[in-house]
Parts: structure tokens; sequence; C-alpha cells
């Protein structure tokens, strides 16, 4: 018996860079000549909304950068904003494709993203046709580590938690996930998961 019925991925630190933390977000400030500090010190509450898909993109952009007039415009900050998101360099994408080749059980994201980034990088990446389900923050109203979104994902899965794996980069979203009773492995490293993956008789 294949020892989980699904397996949820995390996307950015895992699959892909990061789509908007903050090295991604100095990237792209320095591209437009803005000061970090002031972004940033407007950043958190929009952003959280953002991701949760509390406000749209335009919401959020008038918030943090066009609270005053700009030289461009904010269709180039999302393009400049959408260039951070790259294969990442020691992705676990190619265990992702071979576990969908496998397809012993389902495939799905549980993810913090806002809806236009998150879909631009589904739609380059070519993520969807390797997810049953996506859980990312902005479809779901919900945002790791809150408890909230893990109970969701696992009451609309249908299956017991610890019949649940969850990989993600970032030690308070596996714990909580651990909390929640699935089982989660921290992404160290392509080479690494693959190696507990194989020890979990999943690979």
């Amino acid at each position: 018996m294949f020892p989980f019925d699904v397996i949820l991925f995390d996307v950015g630190g895992v699959l892909l860079t990061n789509g908007w933390d903050h090295r991604e977000r100095a990237a792209v400030l320095d591209q437009f000549h803005l000061d970090h500090a002031a972004f940033e010190s407007r950043h958190a509450a929009p952003n959280d909304a953002w991701e949760r898909d509390a406000i749209a993109l335009r919401d959020y952009l008038d918030a943090t950068v066009f609270y005053e007039p700009r030289s461009f415009s904010h269709d180039d900050f999302f393009a400049a904003l959408c260039t951070q998101s790259q294969p990442l360099a020691d992705s676990a994408l190619p265990i992702l494709e071979e576990l969908a080749t496998l397809g012993k059980c389902k495939l799905g994201t549980l993810n913090n993203e806002a809806r236009e980034p998150n879909e631009y990088r589904f739609r380059t990446y070519g993520l969807r046709r390797y997810f049953d389900f996506a859980f990312s923050s902005c479809y779901v109203g919900l945002r790791k580590p809150a408890p909230a979104i893990y109970k969701r994902a696992i009451d609309i899965l249908g299956c017991p938690p610890d019949r649940i794996l969850f990989i993600d980069d970032r030690t308070e979203n596996v714990a909580a996930a651990s909390n929640a009773g699935m089982r989660s492995i921290q992404f160290l490293g392509a080479d690494s998961l693959r190696h507990t993956l194989k020890t979990l008789n999943v690979l």
C-alpha cells in the first residue's frame, strides 16, 4: 500500500524561487529606485490581505507604491515583480514530475501567494498539469502557518491527516502541518528530499 493518499508541495522555495519575499522585493525596488524602508513600512498589512484575496493587485500597489505619482505604471511594476519568479536552482520540480508520472497518489500545492502572481507562476511553469488540488492562500482565504488553512485542506481532501504528506521550506509551516496531524518534511534541497522520500517508500 502506498504510504500517502496526497502529497502537498509549497511552491516558493521548493519548486520555484519565492515570488515576493524580501529579496525579490528589494530587487524590484532597486529597479524603480524606490525607498526600501518606505515600501516595507507599508507592505505587511496590504500583503496579508492580498495573499488572502481580500484585495486585488491594484489595491495592493496603490497602498505600497502608488500612494504618490510615479513615472511608471502599475503594469510596469507587476511585470517586474513577475520576473522575480524563476526556477529554483535546487528545485523539487523534477521530483514532482516523477511523482506525477508514477501516479500512485494525488498531488497538490499548499502555498501562500496572491492571486495574480500565483496564476502567473502556475501558467508560466505549467504547474497545474501536476496538481490535482491547489490550496493557495488566495483561493481559500487563509495563510500558512495559521492552523485553519491545514484544517481546511484536510477537510476538503477527506482523508486522514496522517495520509497527507506536506513539503515546505519554512520551519514554522512544517511545524504547523505536523500539529494538524500531517506528515511533513522540511525541504533542504532536492537530494535530501529524494533521500527522505525513499526512506518513506514514496520513491
